[in-house]
């Protein structure tokens, strides 16, 4: 396109502008004309009276009209606060996590101090340098100086950020100071003074005024979207898009994302315990132990004599569970280090053998408990032992702690004994046989 068409063209565009703007003013003149406010006997009315119905209908045009303030994206702003409130939950408990090492109650005692310090900073890093809050800046929306005319809004002074900061960071941490101090001084033991009653009544009646405000600003703002919250308004301070081009459209890009991973996370819990993820799991386990152990076995000597097989932890006495004990105990792998985490003792009441049962074939002694957790999440196909190395899938109770009466001797010679036929146990009659043996 050459210059002068171009030129004509812009010449064009200016002409139906003002042509919009003359039509516009004529339509809001007849609006005016024709309107109840400007009735004659309305005007006749005494000065303070008369002026009053015009005054209530130009507020309600500027609460509920549009003109010469863009309406800015409403779900934007709302995101935006919420975004902010988020960020510093998470950077309260990170601080709180590292404080924890402390002392427990470090975090409680100066958790108004802790929201303090990170109000301001983040303040001090997004307002006041960059006239934009991070969650305002993931919407892309900054503040503007509604105050200022024409066409494009210029940024907040540095007076209106000093009220603000003042009001949302010092201003919250005083309140809830003060609350506290309330609340202390009237769940004390003692009745409560005079002056404290006073206090804690105009303080309720203070919160309850301002919540009303800010629930009427923010219907306000549903209606325009102009001021997001009550120090906004009192600050004349809007959150408008940096340019006329801006995106007024929500992302659901992250909400996809989420719906994706939950609908694949929810697919893998109802698959893999039908694909039994911990049997194939014990199989590649036992598999690659095998393999070390024959990569063990060919790397030494033949002539060296063959090293009983031994278990991860043969070196225990016999009265400790080796379960027990390597549940409390994840790091002594060793005699040493375990004699040096129990105080030069193996053996306590959390590790002692409570209702010894022995494991087939190897005959090592566990807690009833412990082994039969052991062999029954294996599901019959063997356990290793933690004392010998060998495979056990079964176990029985330990009759180590059980004396066998011993057969006295009979001074005539003659021992008289009974033999059970075999057919006994199918059921069958019972055959009695009598063997005399003389000595």
């Amino acid at each position: 396109m050459s210059s002068t068409n171009f030129a004509a063209a812009q010449r064009r565009v200016l002409e139906r502008r003002r042509r919009r703007e003359a039509e516009a003013q004529s339509r809001h003149a007849e609006q005016q004309r024709t309107s109840v406010v400007a009735h004659p006997a309305l005007k006749r009315l005494p000065y303070p009276l008369s002026t009053l119905p015009q005054s209530g209908f130009s507020l309600w045009n500027a609460i509920s009209g549009r003109e010469g303030m863009r309406p800015a994206f409403r779900v934007g702003q709302v995101d935006a606060e919420l975004l902010d409130e988020e960020l510093l939950g998470l950077l309260k408990g990170q601080v709180g996590d590292a404080l924890k090492y402390f002392g427990p109650h470090l975090r409680e005692d100066w958790s108004h101090e802790i929201q303090l310090g990170l109000r301001a900073i983040l303040f001090k890093l997004s307002i006041w340098d960059h006239d934009a809050s991070y969650g305002a800046a993931l919407q892309s929306l900054k503040y503007v100086d509604s105050r200022s005319k024409g066409p494009v809004h210029s940024t907040p002074t540095k007076l209106q950020k000093s009220l603000y900061g003042l009001l949302t960071v010092g201003g919250r941490y005083a309140w809830d100071k003060w609350e506290n101090w309330l609340i202390s001084q009237e769940g004390g033991f003692e009745e409560p003074s005079q002056e404290v009653r006073s206090l804690s009544r105009i303080t309720n009646l203070f919160s309850t005024t301002h919540s009303i405000a800010a629930f009427i600003s923010f219907l306000v703002f549903l209606v325009n979207g102009h001021y997001r919250t009550l120090v906004d308004r009192l600050l004349r301070m809007r959150l408008t898009p940096p340019s006329a081009q801006a995106a007024r459209e929500v992302s659901f890009e992250y909400l996809n994302r989420q719906l994706v991973w939950h609908a694949f996370t929810e697919f893998l819990l109802f698959l893999l315990p039908l694909v039994g993820i911990s049997r194939w799991r014990r199989w590649v386990s036992r598999a690659w132990r095998k393999t070390m152990s024959a990569i063990r076995t060919s790397a030494n000597d033949d002539d060296q004599p063959e090293k009983p097989k031994q278990g991860e932890l043969s070196f225990l006495p016999e009265r400790t569970c080796a379960i027990c004990y390597k549940g409390n105990s994840e790091t002594a792998t060793t005699e040493s280090e375990a004699m040096a985490s129990s105080g030069g003792i193996i053996g306590s009441a959390q590790t002692d053998i409570t209702n010894p049962y022995e494991t087939i074939p190897c005959g090592c002694v566990y807690c009833f408990v412990c082994i039969v957790q052991k062999l029954e999440g294996e599901e019959g196909e063997g356990w290793i032992c933690l004392r010998c190395g060998e495979i056990a899938k079964k176990c029985k109770p330990w009759n180590g702690d059980v004396l066998e009466e011993t057969q006295r001797q009979s001074t005539s010679g003659k021992i008289v004994g009974f033999a059970v036929d075999d057919t006994l146990s199918m059921g069958s009659q019972q055959a009695h046989e009598n063997s005399v043996d003389l000595g």
